[in-house]
């Protein structure tokens, strides 16, 4: 049976020199797999900015925010300003002894506090340095995951043509980074567990974004499809994305990919006959005619429960979900189990979880 492995990385040593959410997501993965995590925060400015983003509904006399906890458990917190010797010295007494370190200044900022790479493989030369930044080596840019979702492209698909371009309700460039410089630094533990030699790796936020762009990206690439906003609505599927109600007024939604799903689809819905309509018996004629495809699938929808729906989607094989707001998701079993190894220290301000992770 897979077990939860918990110390995968034990007597791995990380020194987090960052803050907000892509550095110190990346140094989470290694403390949630055992590694002893340092996160050095800037003690002239109060440590990590997003200690301070607190809700309106937050308790206002601790010294954390829910933003912070998110990705800033599992690690041991020291406040030190590194422009002082005395605290400079400190940093490279935990660095001189770690195997990671994760990065993500502004540009110039590495060489003016004497954190670069070329100063720290002297004292470390096995040291994994591991970057983060905006856009590119030689862009001067202040990079907010915003900014991110606006200049590669992924607000101009996002929304609707209603609504105009709209950001992700969650900062997912930085998440996208973030698995891109996870990567990068297994990488170089490999290269280093062969050759015994160090590393330096980077991830632009621009570049990840640009790189998760995916079949966005070849639709106009290749196709010269330039992708509008079409709310949830998928450019080369359908249906996929549209939005139903049912007769017991609960939201659901259908990702058919396939012509098999569709005629599924149709039987358990009692319209056989629309699978080989001569406007939907393919994936393409159903992306050109989805509009009409909607009404005919909503009204019949709009006959049946979601209990029913649930029942004969599962059965059938057709992908099928109802949408729930974050309240329904915790409610839900399978979440349940992801949070029962999750509990809030309110006395220390953090959260202690064990990692949902696998192995055989």
């Amino acid at each position: 049976m897979p077990k939860t492995n918990n110390n995968f990385f034990k007597g791995l040593k990380v020194v987090e020199l960052a803050s907000v959410l892509a550095g110190p997501s990346v140094a989470l993965f290694f403390a949630e797999l055992g590694a002893e995590v340092i996160k050095i925060e800037n003690k002239k400015t109060g440590g990590d900015v997003t200690r301070s983003w607190k809700l309106p509904s937050e308790d206002k006399n601790t010294d954390v925010s829910a933003y912070f906890l998110a990705v800033n458990f599992l690690k041991k917190h020291l406040f030190l300003d590194v422009s002082h010797e005395a605290d400079y010295q400190k940093c490279l007494a935990h660095i001189q002894n770690a195997d990671v370190v994760i990065v993500n200044y502004k540009k110039g900022d590495d060489k003016k506090l004497k954190l670069d790479y070329a100063t720290l493989k002297k004292i470390n030369s096995k040291i994994i340095y591991a970057g983060i930044q905006g856009f590119s080596d030689t862009d001067e840019r202040v990079a907010y995951d915003l900014i991110l979702q606006a200049e590669s492209g992924f607000m101009s698909m996002n929304g609707t043509k209603e609504s105009g371009p709209l950001k992700m309700p969650v900062a997912m460039i930085d998440i996208l980074a973030a698995h891109h410089l996870k990567e990068a630094v297994l990488l170089a533990l490999l290269k280093r567990e062969k050759t015994k030699q160090g590393s330096k790796v980077s991830v632009s936020l621009f570049d990840a974004a640009v790189a998760s762009l995916a079949n966005q990206a070849t639709n106009w690439l290749v196709a010269k499809h330039l992708p509008q906003p079409t709310g949830s609505l998928h450019p080369n599927i359908a249906p996929y994305g549209e939005i139903f109600t049912t007769k017991d007024n609960h939201t659901i939604t259908f990702a058919v990919g396939s012509d098999s799903q569709f005629t599924k689809l149709c039987e358990l819905l009692s319209i056989p006959k629309i699978s080989t309509d001569k406007n939907y018996r393919s994936n393409q004629l159903r992306v050109i005619n989805r509009k009409k495809l909607f009404a005919v699938l909503s009204k019949e929808v709009k006959k049946q429960t979601l209990a029913y729906l649930q029942k004969e989607t599962t059965k059938q094989g057709v992908p099928f979900a109802k949408i729930r707001n974050l309240k329904e998701v915790f409610e839900l079993s399978e979440a349940q189990k992801l949070i029962k190894n999750i509990s809030y220290d309110k006395k220390n301000y953090r959260v202690v979880t064990s990692v949902p992770m696998k192995m055989d």
